[in-house]
């Protein structure tokens, strides 16, 4: 089986599974993608060889990657994250940082991160989609975590949760670098 056949064959399973599992009905997802009916039948059975564009506009509606329609592993999967391919997203000068150790579609984009914040300095964020929700524990130094303009401190060996359809702050009030796993879940698209 040529590369091609098997990234094919790969598509159309990945886009019926991620179809299904938004409970979107073919004419749903081809409203949503902006692509015709008649090219998401020819896609799920593996009939055509779609553009880029049309995978990326396809992509975008189930809210999955590129990387997850076109996925053609099998079986139970295991993805281990290299430490020297960890994402740093954001960072100060000051020597706060945020790295994203992880994600996974599960049934919507679910993220693990890991956050150092020097004293003095915070990152706001602007609200997440309805339904998202965070969880995290401070490993050490203390978080100040607002949520919709409302402080709660969270020390070392705590943790907290919270609805990120708000607006929210990580801030370190304290004399110590904060540093805290977060979770992020966000419902799958619909």
């Amino acid at each position: 089986m040529s590369d091609l056949d098997l990234l094919t064959q790969s598509l159309a399973r990945n886009v019926k599974h991620w179809r299904t599992m938004r409970g979107f009905t073919l004419d749903v997802l081809a409203t949503r993608a902006g692509v015709s009916r008649g090219m998401l039948i020819q896609i799920e059975q593996a009939r055509t060889n779609p553009s880029l564009g049309t995978v990326v506009k396809i992509g975008d509606a189930l809210g999955v990657s590129i990387t997850t329609l076109l996925d053609y592993e099998q079986g139970p999967r295991v993805r281990v994250v290299p430490a020297d391919q960890v994402v740093r997203l954001w960072h100060t000068e000051a020597g706060s940082h945020s790295r994203l150790l992880a994600g996974a579609e599960a049934p919507g984009p679910l993220e693990m991160w890991q956050w150092r914040m020097m004293p003095g300095e915070s990152t706001s964020s602007d609200p997440h989609p309805a339904g998202t929700v965070e969880i995290l524990h401070v490993t050490s130094g203390e978080l100040t975590l607002t949520v919709d303009g409302v402080e709660h401190r969270v020390p070392a060996g705590a943790s907290a949760t919270f609805e990120a359809d708000a607006p929210h702050v990580y801030g370190n009030k304290g004399d110590v670098p904060a540093e805290w796993m977060l979770a992020v879940s966000v419902p799958p698209a619909r």
